[in-house]
């Protein structure tokens, strides 16, 4: 699968964006998708993952209750909502496909090892 992410940009702190992961070759529902993020002089870190099925999505606790993962499967992308932006969102936003059966016990999701297939990032930098 081949992974395009899109729609980074400048915004203000309290901003909304909406970043779009485009996939090619096979669908999203093929795979558990997640979203990671990583800020100038800092690791990768995860942000926000969905299973195959769709029917769960977990958040890094940074983010809950302002950004939503969500996909389209007719359009094969998967999307990050972000509301409430602050300063500390701004980073490289990557998206990413894993085969591996996401658990909440063990926090699979939330590990870059798990994913196979990753997109290039896109930025996204919050001004305050």
């Amino acid at each position: 699968v081949q992974l395009q992410a899109s729609g980074g940009g400048l915004v203000q702190a309290g901003d909304s964006l909406r970043l779009s992961c485009a996939a090619s070759g096979r669908t999203v529902s093929s795979y558990n998708m997640g979203w990671f993020r990583q800020a100038p002089g800092k690791e990768r870190e995860f942000v926000a993952a969905i299973n195959r099925s769709g029917g769960n999505t977990y958040y890094a606790d940074s983010v809950k209750r302002r950004f939503t993962i969500s996909r389209d499967t007719v359009k094969n992308t998967v999307y990050l909502q972000m509301n409430s932006l602050k300063p500390e969102d701004t980073a490289v936003y990557a998206c990413a496909a894993s085969v591996v059966t996401f658990t909440s016990a063990s926090y699979t999701y939330s590990r870059t090892s798990v994913y196979n297939w990753w997109g290039q990032g896109t930025l996204v930098t919050v001004s305050s």
